[in-house]
């Protein structure tokens, strides 16, 4: 019998912070399911842009504001934020301390 090799990542280990910019890498790019974390340091954003999938954003180190359709969605540690299919949406670290997530989306938008 074939033994399967399993790997682990830890998320909190290497986050992909940039001075410049936004930092992120992919986690996980499967064809039903696409997972991408996402490091903001304070006063950094993602870019405004439409969800290109149904998405929910997992909040895992520090505080944002998600603004989705012009309305502003302070979130933090451990909330989870589901954002629907074409929302407008902007992410910005409000905070005073590095922030992390993820972005969960299904279908992997190279399905839709």
């Amino acid at each position: 019998m074939k033994t399967l090799e399993v790997k682990t990542m830890n998320i909190l280990e290497n986050i992909p912070y940039n001075d410049d910019k936004m930092g992120k890498r992919k986690l996980v790019d499967e064809k039903p399911f696409l997972v991408i974390q996402i490091a903001l340091r304070p006063g950094q954003s993602v870019p405004r842009h439409n969800a290109n999938s149904n998405v929910h954003l997992l909040i895992i180190k520090g505080n944002l504001t998600v603004n989705l359709n012009g309305e502003d969605n302070p979130v933090t540690e451990g909330e989870l934020l589901p954002v629907a299919y074409q929302t407008p949406m902007t992410i910005k670290n409000t905070g005073n301390t590095e922030a992390t997530f993820l972005v969960l989306k299904t279908p992997n938008p190279s399905e839709i």
